[in-house]
């Protein structure tokens, strides 16, 4: 068999649609065969998940827990969002779970006349820690035994959709995070009604003004392409056919956030399309933790009264927002 080290390495390189090196010399579906050759090894030399590969091959799982495990930002490194406004870190890879947030309160400069020993006295403010708490996230499924037997369920299959269903969870939980965070602080620098290039203007400045930083412009996808100018350039037609949005407003960039439907809701939209956000580009407000090793088990086959298999899979992370900086709006017809 193939070293487990190394098919976990290649498990995880084609769930990120990489080229692992070690079989550079072969194309993704050879590496995908290669794959599920060394799984179904793996899995006593069945190509079937029963009851007694479950509890016998231990090696198996191991090897889905470590690919889980190993893909926990899966989705993340492109993602432009991510890498502007989330600061993440990862306790089992020995980082601290605390984030320190600077005091950006400016001193008051005085006009001191010659001479006078005594000026107003300020206090030096300093910053304060903060923590996320991380709770468990699990995956609960279950397939019919004679499914099983039958070998209908595909294991490598079966691992992606488990790997993208906490990618997605995670995203929309950052998002709606930081969207609620933004939301549930006053504006310093708001306007409403039409978009008006003048004004996008004005709030840019004041938002750069206070911030001592560059500023960036956020909204959906359909929010930003009310982001109009009076003078366009032919590169920025082409970025608007490709993107739906200019990406660039006047030398300010755009950063769209993804559309995610409300938990429990007939794909109600969780984001408004009316507001925009100009913030700052030099923070990161969004804090991402995530804690321990991912979880893999399976149940009994005798406890379920319908004769099916329980598979669990559970990741442990934390998600908060913290904001010490003023930030701009614009709320759109």
């Amino acid at each position: 068999m193939v070293d487990k080290n190394s098919i976990i390495k290649l498990g995880v390189d084609i769930c990120k649609d990489q080229v692992n090196t070690e079989f550079a010399s072969v194309n993704k579906s050879e590496q995908l065969e290669t794959f599920r050759k060394a799984l179904v090894e793996a899995n006593g030399g069945s190509s079937k998940l029963d009851y007694k590969s479950m509890r016998r091959n231990v090696e198996l799982f191991e090897i889905i827990e470590s690919i889980l495990e190993l893909n926990d930002v899966q989705g993340f490194e492109e993602n432009d969002f991510f890498e502007q406004f989330v600061d993440y870190r990862n306790l089992a890879l020995g980082d601290e779970n605390y984030f320190y947030v600077e005091d950006n309160t400016l001193f008051t400069v005085n006009t001191t006349a010659e001479g006078i020993g005594s000026t107003l006295r300020q206090r030096i403010n300093k910053g304060t820690s903060v923590t996320v708490p991380t709770t468990l996230k699990t995956i609960e499924v279950y397939e019919e035994v004679n499914r099983l037997l039958a070998g209908r369920i595909d294991i490598i299959e079966f691992v992606e959709k488990i790997k993208r269903s906490f990618a997605e969870y995670r995203m929309n939980a950052i998002y709606t995070t930081f969207v609620e965070g933004i939301e549930g602080l006053p504006a310093a620098f708001k306007q409403t009604g039409a978009f008006v290039e003048e004004q996008m203007n004005e709030i840019i400045d004041h938002v750069e003004a206070s911030t001592g930083g560059d500023a960036i412009i956020v909204g959906t996808k359909s929010a930003l392409s009310a982001v109009t100018s009076a003078v366009v350039s032919d590169v920025a037609r082409e970025r608007y056919n490709q993107m739906g949005f200019y990406g660039v407003f006047n030398g300010t960039p755009m950063l769209r956030i993804k559309q995610v439907h409300k938990p429990g809701t007939d794909y109600e939209f969780g984001i408004s399309d009316k507001d925009l956000w100009v913030v700052s580009a030099n923070t990161k407000p969004v804090k991402f933790v995530t804690e321990g090793d991912a979880i893999f088990e399976t149940g009994d086959i005798l406890r379920n009264a319908d004769r099916t298999i329980d598979i669990l899979a559970g990741e442990r992370w934390g998600v908060g927002i913290v904001l010490n900086q003023l930030y701009g709006q614009y709320v759109l017809p």
